[in-house]
């Protein structure tokens, strides 16, 4: 197998891949401001406890971010940086000035179903491309994903 990239893919899959991370890592960008600002203006009766949970949430999209920037470099590409960037490329949408602990965890759960979405085309593609740094990437994602949308909904009742 021939490849003019380092790591042995294919130049134009890359591609298609670095364009889809990126625009993961939007999607991602916003989720995280999103969550920040749950996090600061919460308020009402759980408090303490979704003052936890949404420092936690923001946590680990940016432990994700920085993993996604990271496999698009990889990949050759160049991660965007930019929120006009992100928001030129997000399907999450940015949200402000919410303290309402259900409609927070609601606005999490239509951001999760559209990094859901997004990370299975990605997971499709890198499967279909050889590309198993991407898949495997893409694969934890979904599954630990799938489980918090199914842990908030459950607080959702």
């Amino acid at each position: 197998m021939e490849s003019n990239m380092p790591i042995g893919l294919n130049p134009q899959t890359t591609q298609e891949l670095t364009k889809g991370l990126n625009d993961l890592l939007s999607d991602l960008q916003i989720f995280y401001q999103n969550v920040r600002g749950f996090h600061w203006n919460i308020r009402g009766k759980a408090f303490f406890e979704l003052h936890v949970k949404f420092e936690e949430l923001y946590t680990d999209l940016q432990i994700k971010i920085d993993e996604v920037a990271e496999r698009i470099l990889t990949l050759g590409g160049r991660p965007m940086h930019t929120y006009e960037a992100y928001l030129a490329a997000t399907d999450v949408h940015a949200v402000k000035d919410i303290s309402n602990g259900e409609e927070a965890m609601k606005h999490c759960v239509a951001a999760f179903s559209v990094l859901l979405l997004r990370e299975r085309a990605l997971l499709q593609l890198s499967g279909q491309s050889g590309d198993e740094g991407t898949n495997a990437l893409m694969s934890d994602y979904i599954r630990e994903q799938e489980k918090t949308v199914w842990m908030y909904r459950a607080y959702l009742g």
